[in-house]
């Protein structure tokens, strides 16, 4: 049986320490490791109670990291994504954090994809404050935030809607991205393997932001540290196709190395990442 720490537990619940979110990695890893692990062998490797380990599970569960079955924990479904209303919510402030950087780098006047996402909704948020921007993008929700600004030209994509989010897909916008070529394509993913390998759960949602990859001529990838070794199905294709990476929490050492082999820029925000005008040019 192992010994209770009321102090890790109460570090648990409010879930901001060092510790608890190194125990978390550790967790996800094991898990990844393993497939499955019980919460009595979590229990007895990190010395916290059974209490805190599913404290632990249920956090990470919510966030998508891993999954929560009954005893343990295992890896999270590669076929389907958390809910678009859970989404919303989930990191947030990570995301703000992440949309003051990207937004920090786009200047005023410049054209843009931006796709499917609730990174890439905080993003558009934070460009409304920009000047004469021309968007093109395949979110409903994307368009709706950035029409607040009666400076830019919004382009929406054609396709299919889909109810849960707002994104449209299919050949269609596929057709009508090629159409375009860019300064700056901005993209959200569900996940990246830790050999940088981006990941996604919709066949559809990729090939539009492949399509926007190949059309941009900078791309900025926005992803909260949840995505890293998370599992989904669809390949999109390597992190070391992407001009810079926008993250909240410094990536595992390997695919730290990846971005180096690719000469991927890396931004990690901090917890006081200032929130600057749209002036700056990316460089």
């Amino acid at each position: 049986m192992p010994p209770t720490h009321p102090d890790q537990d109460q570090a648990t619940r409010n879930g901001t320490t060092a510790p608890v979110r190194e125990r978390h990695n550790k967790i996800q890893q094991l898990v990844r490791a393993k497939g499955f692990v019980s919460i009595e062998q979590l229990a007895a490797h990190f010395e916290v109670t059974p209490q805190t380990i599913r404290r632990d599970i249920n956090l990470l569960s919510r966030e998508g990291a891993i999954h929560r079955y009954h005893g343990g924990a295992g890896l999270p479904p590669s076929t389907e994504n958390v809910a678009y209303t859970q989404r919303k919510v989930l990191c947030l402030k990570e995301k703000e954090q992440i949309a003051r950087m990207v937004a920090a780098h786009i200047p005023d006047h410049a054209s843009l994809f931006i796709n499917i996402g609730t990174t890439t909704e905080e993003i558009a948020k934070l460009l409304c404050g920009h000047e004469r921007l021309r968007v093109i993008t395949n979110s409903l929700n994307v368009a709706s935030i950035l029409a607040g600004n009666e400076n830019f030209e919004i382009i929406v994509a054609g396709g299919l809607v889909r109810p849960r989010d707002g994104g449209i897909v299919g050949p269609l916008t596929i057709d009508f991205i090629q159409q375009f070529r860019v300064d700056f394509g901005i993209i959200g993913i569900s996940g990246v393997d830790l050999d940088g390998t981006l990941l996604d759960f919709d066949y559809r949602e990729v090939r539009a932001a492949r399509a926007i990859i190949d059309n941009s001529r900078k791309v900025f990838l926005a992803a909260d540290h949840t995505k890293f070794g998370r599992n989904a199905m669809v390949r999109l294709g390597s992190i070391s196709e992407i001009d810079a990476l926008f993250t909240d929490r410094q990536p595992t050492e390997s695919l730290v190395e990846v971005l180096n082999a690719g000469a991927v820029e890396l931004h990690v925000a901090g917890p006081s990442t200032p929130l600057e005008n749209g002036n700056n040019s990316f460089g």
